[in-house]
């Protein structure tokens, strides 16, 4: 069979890579891809938002499946193109994928099918809004209603900290018209986890657990970022407390879709918090998280082929999950100055010794070839992965290979999974 990938960052060279080991895949094509792709799939040169484009170029090479790793396309109806044109595609159609691409639509949809999650008020006033933080106090969660490529959603410490986030969205549109409007909301405290599940529309299968940390550097300081590591599985979320998100989160939020006429199909991820016990929905996601990603799929030994075909022809409750029991955890390189403005085109170096390293994947996401040499072209450069026995095995395997790569203005959180292994 041949499959299309949409997307070119880390969590895109993840699922090429866990599709390369499916002994039904033929061919893998991705768009736009990236250098490290480039080993696994051809790489497309088409416009990832064309598509009919894309439909064309689907029809044209044959490709059987297509899976869609980014949020934008999810939120402008790349599903729904596709499945007019009758061609299988794994991922929410555009009503569904409102879950992600409007914090607004997710906060009322929790509301009314009870799904936990914190206080909030909408506005799309600077002057009530501002009036609000100042009279609710902080610390307190300021988020701009639309995508915002995961840095959309600050946590002010104090209230000038708030107005400040409060006039960067809403006045000086930093994140264009994902600011028009804006969801403050209580500060909850307690400990983040990931939970994602593949879905058919009716059959729920959940995903291991996993914990990202989204803050740029260490001790969870500094602005929010697309991520800096994850690991998997994560410590935090017990059977109790999974049995609580499955019940709690998971089935009424499949089936309050379902009640509004949306039938929801592919990765459905659910960012939390666990305070005292108790699961509450920070955000959900609607396709797979990265870095969250990397050490989920080098953990999965299902067929990610085999799962997604049974979510597009809607037999998901003939699969099952298998999992590898040793841990995984995936460390982020990142360019010079990110989440803020950084530099392109730095030499890589150090890859060919790692590729040496057992049980050690190095995902690429901002990378591309320059003069026949691998250069950084993103922020997130690479997702440095490994498993191991444990969580703590498995982050010095991690931490051994990411110090062996260099490029010019490098950084790397060095406590990804700390809190896991303290625990």
């Amino acid at each position: 069979m041949k499959v299309l990938v949409i997307g070119g960052g880390g969590r895109e060279h993840a699922i090429v890579w866990k599709f390369a080991q499916s002994p039904r895949v033929d061919k893998i094509y991705c768009c736009p891809g990236n250098a490290g792709i480039s080993d696994l799939a051809e790489c497309v040169d088409l416009n990832m938002n064309d598509y009919d484009g894309l439909v064309d170029f689907v029809k044209y090479e044959w490709i059987d499946l297509t899976i869609v790793g980014p949020e934008d396309p999810l939120s402008k109806g790349i599903v729904d193109v596709f499945e007019k044109n009758d061609l299988k595609i794994v991922g929410p159609n555009r009503k569904a994928a409102q879950l992600e691409s409007s914090k607004v639509f997710a906060k009322e949809f929790m509301k009314r099918y009870g799904i936990p999650t914190a206080e909030y008020r909408v506005f799309n006033s600077y002057l009530h809004a501002e009036e609000y933080v100042r009279m609710k106090g902080a610390p307190i969660v300021i988020k701009a209603d639309g995508l915002a490529a995961g840095k959309g959603v600050i946590v002010a410490k104090s209230i000038d900290e708030a107005i400040d986030a409060l006039k960067k969205i809403m006045k000086e549109r930093v994140f264009g018209e994902a600011g028009e409007r804006v969801v403050i909301e209580e500060c909850l405290e307690g400990e983040e986890a990931s939970y994602l599940i593949f879905t058919d529309g009716e059959t729920i299968l959940p995903l291991a657990s996993s914990q990202d940390h989204k803050r740029v550097f260490d001790n969870d300081e500094g602005p929010n970022t697309g991520g800096m590591g994850a690991y998997s599985p994560a410590p935090v979320v017990s059977s109790d407390i999974e049995e609580k998100i499955m019940e709690k989160v998971m089935k009424p939020a499949i089936k309050g879709l379902s009640r509004e006429g949306i039938k929801y199909k592919g990765v459905l991820y659910a960012g939390l918090m666990i305070k005292d016990g108790e699961p509450y929905v920070l955000e959900f996601n609607c396709r797979f998280g990265d870095p969250e990603t990397q050490p989920l799929l080098t953990r999965l030994k299902s067929d990610l082929l085999e799962i997604s075909l049974a979510i597009v022809e809607e037999r998901l409750s003939r699969m099952t999950l298998q999992w590898r029991p040793e841990a995984s955890v995936c460390v982020v390189a990142a360019s010079g100055g990110y989440p803020g403005k950084y530099e392109k085109g730095r030499v890589i170096t150090g890859l060919e010794e790692v590729k040496k390293m057992e049980d050690v994947v190095v995902f690429h996401a901002g990378t591309t070839y320059q003069d026949g040499k691998i250069v950084t072209s993103g922020g997130r450069v690479l997702g440095v992965t490994a498993l191991g026995v444990d969580i703590k095995d498995a982050r010095d395997r991690a931490y051994n290979a990411i110090e062996k790569i260099h490029f010019e203005g490098m950084h790397y959180r060095k406590d990804i999974a700390r809190r896991a292994i303290e625990r």
